[in-house]
């Protein structure tokens, strides 16, 4: 029997000690989301509520993900609609307990744009493209866009792309806020570590309350916050931290 070939997989996943790097990995269709690349990314975030770690998503060939599969997409109806296929699996990624950097090259457009809409800090090069074309193709863009996009851009860009499908590049993405840094393509990876390294520096604990108190709703604050609080309080952790800071500063000022 001929083992499977793992560079077939909808997902490449290297895991290391504080982080994942997923490759989204279908570049002969531009990563376009299908079916089995959803499950892929299911079991990934099974693997990351059980031990948090930071995710960094990316596309191989040179595109994050073109869309949702369109031959999939045709054959589907109402009841795969209610069924949330992409909805559920992107507020799955949203909800990881650790931060999610997209790391985006080419096109992300429809569902490619709303996994990246998904994660928590975006990233992308100047030859990167986002939009949500779907109402051209008779559907709406309902895995996220129509709200997660009006939070990132605020509503008069979100509404435009939404309703004219208008595709906007890295220069356009960085100065509507949707991305926080562009780089050049070679530079795009490194920079997605650079990002994940910052994250490791801090306290894990405190880096996962402070994304549960990020996504809360707003009625759930200030409380939301004083009980996430109250056990970092408590931690040795925050006593090794606080110390050292207190150290260092004593020594600056002796010297």
């Amino acid at each position: 029997m001929t083992a499977p070939d793992a560079s077939r997989a909808p997902l490449l996943v290297e895991t290391r000690d504080d982080r994942v790097v997923a490759t989204l990995n279908r570049p002969e269709r531009r990563n376009a989301i299908d079916r089995a690349m959803v499950d892929a990314l299911h079991g990934l975030c099974e693997e990351l509520e059980r031990t948090p770690r930071t995710l960094i998503l990316r596309g191989a060939g040179g595109t994050f993900a073109a869309g949702a599969d369109i031959a999939q997409l045709r054959d589907r109806g109402a009841a795969e609609a209610l069924e949330g296929i992409n909805s559920r699996v992107f507020a799955r990624i949203r909800a990881l307990p650790m931060p999610v950097i997209a790391a985006v090259d080419g096109y992300a457009l429809g569902g490619g744009a709303e996994l990246a809409y998904a994660a928590d800090l975006r990233i992308a090069t100047p030859a990167a493209r986002f939009g949500n074309p779907e109402t051209s193709l008779g559907i709406i863009a309902a895995a996220g866009a129509t709200w997660r996009l009006r939070e990132l851009v605020g509503e008069p860009l979100a509404l435009e792309l939404l309703l004219t499908g208008r595709i906007i590049d890295g220069a356009e993405a960085y100065t509507a806020g949707l991305i926080a840094e562009l780089h050049p393509s070679d530079e795009l990876l490194p920079a997605a570590h650079a990002i994940a390294d910052r994250i490791a520096r801090n306290d894990r604990a405190a880096t996962i309350a402070t994304k549960r108190a990020f996504l809360a709703p707003p009625a759930a604050h200030p409380q939301i916050d004083l009980e996430l609080q109250a056990p970092l309080f408590e931690s040795p952790e925050k006593d090794r931290r606080m110390t050292e800071f207190l150290e260092r500063r004593a020594q600056r000022g002796a010297s």
